[in-house]
């Protein structure tokens, strides 16, 4: 076999094939399975999108009602995890607590199952329904009220803004809410997923997969951008402000945040999606400033960018922070609603690195020093 070439970054390397998620990054488009992001956000939900990422497929009516029955019946958390969340230390970021308490879950799945490498993940829902949970439950816990029981009632993203308010959301906010994590659910492999499949391919369990690819999201390079967004936002303060602030920002060599995407070279399908969303809470709750600063910065940015012939546009996360602030969301819940919602994804592609394995074991280019003669202690 030839030598590989050098790609830092694992730039434009093929590390597998897949059959879960497409990405036309010219023209702007993603598919999970074969369905555009378009159709799924729009007319599917959390609970289905879930099942097709899981099984290829979307369900019949009477797979859907057993698998969506399946989902919410492991909602709700045992005593002993609630414990776990409650006394976790209350200066740490939740997504260090959401690594440790998923492999805390293994431990307490309420039904019969081998925890191996070869199980059948999809009879394991709670380790990807329970992640909400365990949000909710944390922010609850450190604003001292008490853990607010699930739903079985409600969608999965309804469901969680009623746990984290302890109030029913309203139909259109709770509809946002789980075309939210239908957008965040899938998107090939990126570090997060090639995390979790370099983990599984070791004949880890998936477990200890989705706890590895946690820690790989909570990176500021992958999961927070949109509250790096929303920080951006409140710092230029108003929309007037906002075409000085970018053009400062560019000429300091600045990095504006939500802008540009290594993989999309037209807007971010998402993006459009969130954009719209954006749009219209903003106008149910009478507040624009949001949606006004957001869209005079991408105005200043493009504007900026095609003088220099580089038309840069935004990506998922430039709106989404500002959905989920005008949902009641506080920025430090972003990064873990983004692993809530991956967590069917990241489940998906261990279950197809499974199919066909083989461990990963990349080669590194070695540029340290020649051989060299030892010396002893005494004579250095």
């Amino acid at each position: 076999m030839a030598e590989a070439a050098y790609a830092k970054g694992l730039e434009g390397v093929v590390a597998a094939e897949s059959e879960i998620c497409r990405i036309d990054g010219e023209k702007g488009k993603l598919y999970y399975v074969g369905y555009s992001i378009e159709d799924l956000a729009r007319h599917s939900n959390f609970e289905e999108t879930t099942y097709l990422l899981l099984y290829g497929r979307l369900p019949s009516r009477e797979e859907m009602e057993g698998f969506s029955g399946r989902m919410r019946s492991s909602r709700d958390l045992v005593p002993e995890i609630l414990d776990m969340v409650r006394n976790f230390p209350r200066d740490a970021h939740p997504m260090e607590l959401l690594q440790s308490v998923i492999s805390y879950l293994s431990g307490y799945v309420r039904h019969k199952i081998q925890h191996s490498a070869t199980c059948n993940c999809r009879d394991t829902l709670h380790q990807v329904v329970q992640l909400a949970s365990v949000v909710a439950a944390w922010h609850r816990f450190h604003q001292d009220r008490e853990y607010v029981p699930p739903r079985l009632d409600l969608s999965h993203g309804a469901n969680f803004l009623y746990m984290i308010r302890g109030e029913e959301p309203d139909e259109y906010e709770g509809r946002v809410m789980d075309a939210c994590l239908v957008l965040h659910a899938e998107h090939g492999f990126n570090a997060s997923t090639f995390t979790a499949r370099v983990v599984a391919s070791t004949m880890s369990t998936c477990y200890s997969s989705i706890s590895a690819a946690i820690g790989s999201l909570y990176g500021s390079l992958h999961g927070g951008a949109n509250e790096k967004v929303m920080a951006m936002v409140e710092q230029i303060g108003g929309s007037d402000r906002a075409a000085q602030w970018v053009n400062r920002a560019l000429d300091e060599k600045q990095k504006v945040m939500g802008m540009g995407h290594r993989v999309y070279k037209a807007k971010d399908p998402r993006a459009i999606i969130m954009e719209e969303f954006l749009l219209e809470l903003s106008r149910r709750k009478n507040d624009t400033r949001y949606y006004d600063i957001l869209k005079e910065v991408e105005r200043a940015f493009r504007e900026r960018m095609e003088e220099k012939g580089k038309p840069i546009y935004p990506n998922v996360d430039f709106f989404s922070g500002a959905v989920y602030n005008l949902l009641g969301i506080p920025k430090v819940l972003f990064t873990p609603i983004f692993a809530m919602s991956r967590v069917s994804g990241w489940l998906a592609h261990i279950l197809e690195q499974r199919r066909d394995n083989r461990i990963y074991r990349p080669k590194s280019l070695y540029v340290g020093s020649a051989p060299r003669e030892w010396t002893a202690l005494e004579h250095r």
